[in-house]
């Protein structure tokens, strides 16, 4: 003889109570390029401190990087945007492209997320830089990017405009984002370190979400004696802020000891 399934009257009923949940101290959304694969893991090793909750949606994107397939993600930001529900209470969300931001303008991918999640701050790497450096204190930037000239001099203009002087800039001239995700860690630490050595720079930027960077941090400004941060890097910091988490993040590097100045351009 079988046994009868239980029925709803036979099944009983449990209390139960609730808390806040995972992210009760804060909650990030993060829009990752479909062929990132690097920011996940990077955002989780750098924000995913106790009480702080990530949420992914990713967004449609060529993985031949050129300024016209980056202006492309303009019309995929909003519905990437949607795919995290405003009951989700997030305190900030950011946008995982420095080159997309560099070719779509900051200002038109903060108003892009603010139309779909009004009132909450926003960022991408390209602004997070800009706050991270100017916290830093670094006026003469070592740039390293993965782009092919055309993008990374649009990258130079970009920090021109906010009066950081691109002093020395290298690049690994890849326009595959499949393959800038395989690029070595190793690889970019002499990269960081090639810029980096100059008496002209007292700072280095590594551009790019998918370039594996933030375990490279704090050896590289341990050779250099300046200050390094990165794409993963400046975002998980600055998001974090703007979610109101002030700790200071031991192995890190210096950024993650820092505070914010000012919010400016990132309030909604």
């Amino acid at each position: 003889m079988t046994d009868e399934p239980a029925t709803a009257q036979q099944i009983k009923r449990l209390s139960f109570d609730t808390d806040a949940g995972i992210g009760h101290r804060a909650r990030i959304g993060l829009l990752v390029l479909e062929s990132d694969q690097t920011m996940e893991a990077e955002m989780r090793s750098l924000a995913g401190l106790p009480g702080i909750a990530l949420y992914h949606a990713r967004l449609a994107n060529d993985t031949v990087v050129t300024p016209q397939s980056l202006g492309k993600m303009e019309a995929e930001l909003p519905v990437a945007a949607g795919l995290l529900p405003t009951y989700l209470g997030l305190g900030a969300i950011g946008y995982g492209c420095t080159s997309g931001t560099t070719v779509i303008g900051e200002d038109r991918v903060n108003r892009i997320i603010h139309d779909i999640h009004p009132g909450v701050r926003a960022s991408n790497p390209l602004t997070a830089a800009k706050t991270a450096l100017a916290v830093l204190g670094v006026k003469r930037l070592g740039l390293v990017t993965p782009y092919t000239p055309d993008v990374t001099q649009a990258m130079q203009d970009q920090f021109a405009d906010a009066d950081i002087d691109v002093t020395m800039v290298g690049s690994f001239y890849e326009d595959d984002d499949t393959v800038v995700g395989r690029i070595s860690p190793q690889a970019i630490l002499n990269a960081a370190l090639a810029v980096g050595r100059s008496d002209a720079v007292d700072g280095v930027f590594v551009s790019c979400t998918s370039l594996r960077a933030a375990g490279i941090i704090e050896q590289a400004e341990a050779a250099l004696g300046k200050p390094v941060t990165a794409s993963n890097h400046a975002l998980a910091w600055h998001l974090l802020r703007l979610a109101g988490i002030t700790d200071g993040v031991a192995g890190k590097g210096q950024l993650f000891q820092k505070q914010l100045k000012t919010v400016g351009r990132t309030t909604a």
